[in-house]
């Protein structure tokens, strides 16, 4: 669905305007069946990330948003890893403790709305589709007008 060409341009654009020149990124086409739109699997140490885009079945439109998403990701990688540290040390190890999940629930949920705040922003200022995507609750209006 996407055109790979493109999606470079746009990651070289993003990588340059989010300060991201020194980390080696990689841009991989998921072509087969999966529930995310976007992903990012990062290594901090070498500076490295494979950013996952979903050509094949994607739930929003605005590539680039998604994209300019997954690269805050790795912008925000080592506040990330050093709260998910803080809750283990807090909390201890069993992810099955309620209050473990509690707190980690509600940094991944705040660290998901960050993320997406920061992308509206940038996709304001720089992109060059500025339609927001209204995903999950647009799913829910339709389910509920018919």
């Amino acid at each position: 669905m996407y055109n790979e060409t493109e999606l470079q341009a746009l990651l070289s654009k993003w990588q340059a305007i989010l300060r991201l020149k020194d980390w080696d990124i990689k841009l991989d086409l998921v072509t087969k069946e999966w529930h995310k739109t976007g992903d990012v699997k990062i290594d901090l140490d070498n500076k490295t990330a494979i950013v996952l885009i979903n050509s094949f079945n994607p739930k929003r439109t605005n590539t680039e948003a998604v994209l300019i998403h997954e690269l805050l990701h790795i912008k925000l990688w080592g506040m990330d890893q050093m709260i998910e540290d803080l809750l283990h040390c807090v909390y201890g190890d069993n992810e099955d403790d309620p209050k473990f999940s509690f707190a980690y629930t509600q940094f991944m949920q705040l660290l998901e709305a960050t993320t997406e705040d920061l992308t509206k922003g940038y996709v304001e200022l720089g992109a060059d589709d500025k339609s927001m995507p209204f995903g999950r609750i647009q799913k829910d209006a339709d389910d509920e007008w018919g």
